[in-house]
């Protein structure tokens, strides 16, 4: 990085009178009052290189790693072969930055490429996308994609993560655009309260599938009932159970989107993960972020460009309709990196162990007194009520080794296996659990 010069008290009063404010506070007032930090900062004295060394180990010691992990809502522990690591941290990868010029980017543009066609594979729809951040903001930005004029309405069920909710909820806010959430009956989504707030006003429905709670949804029959009405069919989905349940496209959707963690990107504290976005050749215009596609050059040699791109991002800001600009390539070629290695024959495989365990997992731990909350179809996750606290439960099984499964309100546990799950840690939970209960 080279010199930087910072702007100075007169220069910043200048910006805050372009801007239409008369102080910072005036500038951050949306701010809530009480993330402020209002006593200042307590930075240390700074360490040499041997102390910060040390200090770092330590505070890394107090990682607490889980060799056994049951908890999935939105992060999923899948297994990653090893040529994934190893290809994309090449240097060529790894520094690789948005592709401006496609004449000097064509290796990253075919990975861009490679990665849009198999989310196309995946989801059963047209056209696929990159550049995505994550999940929930693709699910966000699904919503401006089917806005029209006198349809600026968007439903929601309330099935969706949480963290998915809250993100399209955010972006609204910041756009002056109403969200309404449909109730849920039972675990999934209430068709009597959809069908009466389907109105001439609602521009799309937005369902995930599985949901929050792991199960599957009448997804085709909710898509039904949202175009009869004129709206758009937006479906949110675990990549993995794409490949053995029926995909957005054959539910009918106008616009998948996603999550693409699963697919070869390790849990981290909150990233760096991936969204992605497929819709119909229809929508394909509406598409935030980049399309790359493939040609020829002047000599008939196979090569690769950007179709198409909100050019309004780059040089008309104002009229930009995302908020999609900075490139995730890397990320989208993990993605393409494990699917490759995978094949389809892998990744169903993986989607076949992941539901298998969770129903011998559920069918154990309801012979230990753990009862399946919602007896509806499930992929690999699922909730339970407990015979005992189940904070204290995490707790406790924290103590051998194993992160649990989410704790929802009403002292509900939401589990969630995996293909890294194996039968004996299984097996170790439910003693485990009985142990809890009987004491």
């Amino acid at each position: 990085m080279g010199n930087f010069i910072s702007t100075t008290e007169q220069q910043q009063k200048e910006m805050l009178q372009e801007a239409g404010y008369d102080s910072f506070d005036a500038l951050f007032a949306g701010v809530p009052e009480g993330v402020y930090q209002k006593d200042g900062v307590n930075i240390p004295e700074g360490l040499s290189e041997l102390e910060t060394e040390r200090r770092m180990e330590v505070l890394a010691g107090k990682n607490q790693i889980f060799p056994h992990i049951f908890r999935g809502a939105g992060a999923y522990n899948h297994y990653i072969p090893a040529i994934v690591r190893t290809v994309v941290a090449k240097e060529d990868f790894l520094t690789a930055y948005t592709p401006y010029q496609a004449e000097i980017s064509q290796g990253n543009l075919q990975a861009i490429f490679e990665f849009q066609t198999m989310i196309c594979e995946l989801t059963g729809m047209d056209v696929a996308n990159a550049s995505v951040y994550d999940g929930a903001t693709a699910a966000a930005e699904s919503i401006f994609m089917c806005r029209e004029r006198k349809r600026m309405k968007a439903l929601v069920s309330a099935t969706t993560p949480p963290q998915v909710l809250e993100t399209m909820q955010t972006y609204c806010y910041g756009r002056g655009a109403e969200l309404c959430v449909v109730p849920e009956k039972d675990g999934v989504t209430d068709l009597e309260a959809l069908a009466s707030m389907l109105d001439e006003g609602v521009a799309c429905m937005y369902l995930q599938q599985p949901n929050f709670y792991g199960i599957l949804e009448d997804a085709k029959r909710i898509g039904e009932l949202v175009h009869e009405k004129g709206a758009k069919f937006v479906m949110g989905g675990n990549p993995i159970a794409m490949a053995v349940i029926r995909t957005p496209g054959e539910c009918g959707a106008d616009v998948a989107v996603g999550e693409g963690q699963p697919l070869g990107m390790p849990l981290g504290f909150g990233g760096p993960y991936l969204g992605f976005m497929a819709a119909t050749k229809d929508m394909m215009r509406k598409l935030p972020g980049r399309i790359v596609g493939e040609t020829v050059d002047s000599e008939g040699q196979r090569g690769f460009v950007l179709t198409l791109q909100a050019r309004e991002q780059h040089i008309r800001r104002e009229k930009a309709s995302s908020n999609i600009c900075s490139n995730q390539a890397l990320c989208a070629l993990t993605a393409s990196v494990y699917l490759a290695a995978m094949g389809a024959k892998g990744v169903q495989e993986a989607a076949m162990q992941c539901t298998s365990k969770a129903h011998y997992l559920q069918k154990e731990l309801e012979q230990a007194g753990f009862h399946l909350v919602y007896d509806k179809p499930f992929f690999h996750e699922f909730v339970t009520d407990t015979p005992v606290d189940a904070e204290l439960l995490m707790k406790q099984l924290e103590q051998h080794g194993y992160l649990g499964g989410l704790v929802l309100s009403g002292g509900r546990i939401l589990w969630c296996t995996t293909e890294m799950n194996t039968k004996q840690e299984m097996d170790e939970l439910v003693r485990l659990g009985k142990e809890a209960a009987n004491r």
